[in-house]
């Protein structure tokens, strides 16, 4: 696929489809089967393109009616029943727009796949609210003000490089939500870490946040489950170049499970101090390391069932210039 650089100037957007109309406008009738369910999650399973916390939204506001009566969505069904939606998407949050430059590998009328930097932070937050990804997509594409978080349904780390996939509608949101959930994405990663695993393997180990360090998680008993996946790609004198296969999507999960394993990321202070290059390290290598900004950490390529399409999708990039010069100086470092 190629890369489309979305700079500052709306112009740069180039054949750009029409914003989405934010009306919704849908029926169906429960079947005899349903007898007994919830309105909310009989609605759920008749409009799967919505999620459950969104037609709940719509039967309190009034905009999904049974029978065209107002309904509850605690409400048992009897079967029968017409189900109705008249419904318009409002404004998911209050970010503003950022004239940020992005680079779009691919885009179409559901999905919006990202390149991501070093140091762009995806989503708002506590001291961040401002210059993330999330204000940017909302500069470039203004109909994702009507999706919540702006289409996005996962993320990378500030300092992590690659690929992301944003949705941009409501029934995008919920294919890719469920795709995440039943673990049918494929993310793979490359990473450079301290030391050389003699050979790849699984990590499977819950993590949840750190018990001292709350800025931090860790691997911790009563965490959530996280399985990550690693080869070999090629080793160096005191370190490797792993291939990483997320089966989980925890927040710094491979940063986690390699520092668990200790085998902790190049450039990852948070997880492994400050670096110790190994004795007898060229003065050049060493240099390269302890200056290496970030953890060596990318994105690499992303699979995915379309969710318009059905059909089975994928993207890869190349890796960033400084995780290529690292590798570059390993290799003449022996």
């Amino acid at each position: 696929m190629g890369v489309q650089q979305l700079s500052d100037q709306p112009a740069s957007l180039g054949n750009q489809p029409e914003p989405h109309d934010n009306r919704v406008a849908l029926a169906a009738n429960v079947p005899l089967e349903a007898i007994g369910q919830r309105l909310d999650a009989a609605a759920a399973q008749l409009f799967p393109d919505y999620s459950r916390g969104c037609l709940q939204q719509w039967i309190k506001a009034g905009q999904l009616r049974v029978d065209g009566a107002t309904g509850q969505p605690k409400q048992k069904l009897r079967g029968g029943e017409r189900l109705t939606i008249a419904a318009e998407l409002e404004q998911q949050g209050d970010w503003l727009p950022e004239p940020l430059a992005l680079e779009v590998v691919y885009q179409d009328e559901a999905i919006i796949v990202i390149n991501k930097p070093a140091g762009l932070v995806v989503h708002p937050a506590a001291g961040n609210r401002t210059g993330t990804l999330l204000n940017g997509l909302l500069y470039h594409y203004p109909e994702l003000a009507q999706v919540p978080r702006a289409g996005i349904v996962h993320r990378l780390d500030k300092d992590t490089t690659g690929l992301m996939v944003v949705a941009r509608t409501l029934p995008a949101q919920a294919s890719l939500v469920a795709q995440l959930q039943a673990r049918t994405v494929s993310r793979q990663y490359e990473a450079v870490v301290v030391g050389e695993p003699t050979a790849g393997g699984t990590v499977d180990q819950p993590i949840g946040r750190h018990p001292k360090q709350r800025t931090l998680m860790a691997v911790v008993a009563n965490g959530k489950q996280a399985i990550s996946h690693y080869s070999v790609i090629k080793r160096y004198a005191g370190y490797s170049h792993l291939a990483v296969k997320l089966e989980t999507g925890r927040t710094h999960q491979i940063r986690v499970h390699m520092a668990y394993k200790r085998w902790p990321l190049v450039g990852d202070t948070a997880y492994a101090g400050r670096p110790r290059p190994p004795k007898g390290c060229p003065p050049p290598l060493r240099e390269v390391i302890e200056q290496f900004p970030r953890q060596a950490l990318h994105a690499r390529a992303l699979e995915l069932i379309h969710p318009s399409s059905g059909e089975q999708i994928g993207w890869q990039v190349a890796r960033p210039a400084d995780l290529q010069q690292l590798l570059d100086a390993l290799a003449a470092g022996g």
